[in-house]
């Protein structure tokens, strides 16, 4: 079956979603986020691309951008060879890295413009691996407060204010609402592998082994078990992997 045709945006801009192989992990520690970053930044140089917003989850990666001088598909596979010749070297592994085909969703006007900023950012919150958006080293949110790095900031705090000190406070209030309009979403139900549920759990839970939350304290075993439910894990392979009785898992 032949691929449907990307859908175009008028204004240029769009998320950008790029997902490891069979949910691959992409990124094993901090030099890898960095490596990432780094072969970004290259492409704003070549390709003229504008960088608004970008969130490095373990699996996956979101973007906000605008097309520069070359087609998305260009710059996409640039970033995909440089990155993945590194990684496979690194990690003495062959083969690809990323899914084939990056997903995308064309953004049109202002206000989904800050909405997409905002689901990018909360992207961690919603995985459960930090409860402030600032506490997450690997998306753009510090840039929008207080650090500006690969990122243009200025078009989205200019939709807030002229004057930068006050559109930093309105992002933030922003920023802190929950999440109510429908977003190009990273899950697409594909069934998790053991491997890639048994990492997810570690990377949450800072663990070395799924089973260790069993000497978590309730509320915390609860809420990490809520978080792997929520993103796709099945009860059985949640007591699996972790020992935790079904019934248990069940209830939550």
């Amino acid at each position: 079956m032949p691929r449907k045709a990307r859908i175009k945006s008028s204004t240029g801009i769009y998320h950008i979603i790029l997902r490891g192989i069979n949910r691959q992990i992409i990124f094993e520690d901090t030099e890898d986020y960095v490596q990432f970053l780094e072969s970004l930044t290259r492409q704003k140089e070549t390709s003229g691309i504008e960088i608004y917003a970008y969130c490095l989850m373990s699996n996956h990666v979101h973007l906000l951008i605008k097309e520069g001088n070359e087609d998305l598909g260009t710059v996409f596979k640039r970033v995909g060879s440089s990155y993945v010749y590194w990684y496979n070297w690194k990690y003495n592994r062959r083969g690809h890295l990323f899914q084939d085909r990056f997903k995308s969703e064309a953004v049109e006007d202002d206000g989904y413009f800050l909405t997409v900023i905002r689901y990018i950012h909360h992207n961690p919150l919603q995985a459960g691996i930090t409860k402030e958006l600032s506490e997450y080293r690997w998306s753009s949110y510090n840039e929008y407060i207080n650090r500006k790095a690969i990122c243009n900031v200025e078009t989205g705090l200019g939709i807030f204010s002229n004057n930068t000190e006050k559109a930093i406070g309105l992002f933030k209030e922003f920023s802190a609402d929950k999440i109510d309009t429908h977003v190009l979403e990273y899950d697409d139900n594909i069934r998790w592998k053991d491997s890639e549920a048994k990492a997810f759990i570690k990377q949450i839970a800072a663990v070395q082994n799924p089973a260790e939350i069993q000497c978590f304290n309730k509320e915390s075993r609860d809420d990490l078990i809520r978080i792997c439910k929520q993103q796709g894990l099945s009860i059985r392979q949640i007591e699996r992997l972790t020992g935790i009785s079904f019934g248990v898992i069940r209830k939550l």
